[in-house]
């Protein structure tokens, strides 16, 4: 299982529907929103 950097929620990564990349590091999302927050500044998720 992976974590959602922004709620902490476990998320399967085979089957997450919400993903993105930062420098080259792939994390997985449970919801839309929680995606578009990272995607505004993932290194306030990232350090």
């Amino acid at each position: 299982m992976a974590i959602d950097p922004i709620c902490k929620m476990d998320v399967d990564p085979k089957t997450a529907r919400w993903k993105s990349v930062h420098k080259g590091k792939e994390y997985f999302f449970c919801a839309p929103g929680c995606k578009t927050a990272f995607d505004k500044n993932p290194d306030k998720y990232t350090k």
